[in-house]
């Protein structure tokens, strides 16, 4: 055997596979590397648009609570002007009762004053009627005057 023929057939070989590597196994290697290249790609695009919409989301939830707590700030803003126009209402019905009790009240005591007055006058006249006829049927002196007097002083 010769050296320069097993190593011509050896470079013979080579070249033989090496050329049916590039021609036929190479380009179903390359094919697929491609293939997971973009696979690999898409995904790290796919999360990243995840990482988006995350944040995203994140924002839109912060902004609903905001909206959310803004609107409950609202509500007991509300709630509670109306709570307090209620108690002024309360209060003015209140009022306007208190003042009508009271009014119907100084009525009612003005009305038995005058009642009052009117008994105490009948009274009085009676007596004085009593007093002048005790007088007329007595003698006419000043000192028994002034103790007919002091009789009416003391039923008074």
């Amino acid at each position: 055997m010769n050296i320069n023929s097993s190593l011509f057939i050896q470079c013979l070989v080579f070249l033989v596979l090496a050329w049916v590597t590039m021609k036929f196994i190479w380009p179903p290697m390359i094919k697929a590397i491609d293939e997971r290249r973009a696979k690999i790609a898409e995904g790290l695009d796919a999360a990243a648009r995840g990482n988006k919409s995350l944040e995203a989301a994140k924002i839109a939830a912060m902004t609903f609570e905001k909206e959310g707590r803004a609107k409950a700030h609202d509500i007991l803003t509300d709630a509670e002007k109306r709570a307090q126009a209620i108690e002024a209402s309360a209060k003015e019905k209140a009022v306007l009762e208190a003042q009508r009790i009271i009014n119907a009240a100084k009525a009612d005591a003005a009305q038995e004053i005058v009642r009052a007055k009117e008994i105490l006058r009948d009274q009085v006249s009676g007596l004085v009627v009593a007093g002048a006829e005790q007088i007329l049927r007595r003698e006419i002196n000043a000192q028994n005057h002034s103790d007919l007097l002091a009789q009416f002083k003391a039923q008074l």
